[in-house]
């Protein structure tokens, strides 16, 4: 029986790749066969990587339109309550205690019986699509149609080091590959020549938990995230000095590479060794291309303005965005920017200045990404996530600010695939806890690699004999949301 066509939509590359793959690609789909491999992940790139490169472009499962991502945290917990999700009931119960209706809570600081706190917003419907959004947030209202807002998120994570390490790793314990270094494993990188995985803060602070939230866990150290510089020069030590050559530099790197093997040969354990040798290969390669990569000076006036860099409170964030763009146009495949890097979005007291500051610091930018990137073609083939590690509560907290909230918050995505307009999800009449179609950290890193065409129940690493996955073997993909 001759099965139905794949649909134009389905074909899992585009034909001039289809051409500059087949005189490697099948043989290597043989070798996989012939191996025992059942995942269609075996490593087929020849994006300029030698055999064996585990940075090497592969194929996914099934078709997905996200190849990259730029995921937009929010350190800190941003309070879902004063930004996507409105309760008037919270208005109405404001200086009350919580209902007994809604049941006993854990609060982080343990005011859960602290009077409600009403929130001070104008909330006004956005786009054909209605979204509600608040006036916190006037730039990213404008782009409502193409954000898909899900508001039944759910963590495990109570304190800033479980909420981060869970967003980040699927754990609230540290030592778990990020959600960076499991797409790196899953799909290579689509440019040998820069970094697969890039982080980048908004300040030289440090972010709770540091680089594990980037590291790759028991996962060869190859596939961890490479941090950038918050400001002056992004990569530092890119630029060889003038006085050695580009013959000389090549020829060190080769001495001290054949060095490294030599002491590796009997150390195959050790990830990190070779994860350093890779550093300097790739350390070399980008000196050719790196340097074009960040230079903002290449980007027009009229483009820096869009992202805020000609404003001093929304120019850290607004270059940082305006990076992330450059790098996934490059063929970065996951980006990572952090907002209020040392939890700066934790409004236990003061959440009116405290949100104004960093709403105002990023929505500009944020919008502004979105813009540039749908204008220049590559929003459909880019997730955007936006969140944080958690929600805040609708309790008060020192009488003007909110604790943390991980059992109900929002997060939105935009791009890769996905109908913009349109809200999973919600949380009760309050905002305290989700109640119809949770979305657990582990769904969200299911739905991520799901939209980049990777059937998470198939991305397994083995660890000491065991089969490892991303959702640790509870998350589900959520697959109803509309597709553009």
């Amino acid at each position: 029986m001759i099965s139905d066509p794949v649909p134009h939509h389905e074909i899992l590359v585009h034909r001039r790749d289809f051409l500059r793959r087949a005189g490697g690609g099948f043989g290597a789909l043989a070798a996989a066969a012939l191996l025992g491999e059942d995942s269609a992940l075996a490593a087929l790139g020849d994006t300029g990587g030698a055999p064996g490169n585990p940075m090497s472009s592969k194929l996914a499962h099934r078709a997905g339109k996200a190849k990259s991502v730029i995921f937009l945290f929010m350190e800190g917990g941003p309070s879902h309550v004063d930004l996507f999700d409105p309760k008037p009931l919270l208005r109405k119960l404001a200086g009350q205690s919580l209902p007994d209706s809604f049941g006993s809570v854990i609060t982080a600081m343990g005011e859960s019986r602290a009077p409600l706190l009403a929130d001070k917003r104008d909330w006004k419907q956005h786009g054909e699509s209605g979204l509600w959004i608040s006036d916190w947030m006037p730039h990213t209202a404008r782009l409502a149609d193409e954000l898909c807002v899900i508001r039944s998120c759910v963590s495990d994570g109570i304190n800033h080091a479980g909420g981060v390490c869970s967003m980040n790793t699927g754990s609230i314990f540290g030592g778990r590959p990020s959600l960076g270094a499991w797409v790196n494993y899953g799909l290579g990188t689509l440019n040998q020549d820069l970094p697969a995985f890039v982080v980048i803060k908004d300040t030289d602070a440090q972010v709770v938990n540091g680089v594990r939230n980037w590291g790759s866990g028991f996962m060869p150290a190859v596939y961890q995230g490479v941090e950038f510089e918050s400001d002056g020069t992004p990569i530092a030590n890119l630029n060889a000095p003038k006085s050695v050559a580009h013959e000389r530099q090549l020829a060190k790197l080769s001495f001290l590479n054949r060095l490294n093997r030599a002491h590796g040969e009997k150390r195959t354990d050790n990830t990190q060794l070779d994860a350093r040798i890779k550093a300097y290969e790739l350390a070399f390669r980008m000196q050719s291309e790196a340097p074009e990569a960040v230079d903002l000076s290449k980007e027009s006036e009229i483009t820096k303005r869009l992202y805020g860099l000609d404003d001093a409170k929304t120019a850290a964030f607004g270059r940082n965005c305006l990076l992330a763009r450059r790098l996934v146009e490059r063929g970065v495949r996951f980006v990572q920017l952090y907002s209020g890097a040392g939890s700066r979005w934790d409004a236990h007291d003061k959440i009116e200045e405290n949100h104004t500051k960093y709403c105002y610091e990023t929505d500009k930018p944020v919008a502004a990404l979105l813009t540039d990137l749908k204008a220049r073609g590559l929003l459909d083939e880019t997730l955007v996530i936006w969140g944080g590690e958690f929600g805040r509560t609708p309790m008060s907290e020192k009488g003007d600010g909110r604790d943390h909230n991980p059992t109900g918050f929002t997060m939105w995505m935009a791009g890769g695939g996905i109908k913009g307009g349109q809200v999973i999800g919600s949380t009760d009449d309050l905002g305290l806890r989700a109640v119809d179609q949770k979305m657990h950290v582990h769904d969200l890193h299911a739905t991520i690699l799901h939209l980049m065409g990777i059937d998470h129940t198939k991305l397994v690493y083995k660890y000491k004999g065991r089969p490892e996955r991303i959702d640790m073997n509870e998350g589900h993909a959520y697959t109803k949301m509309k597709m553009a």
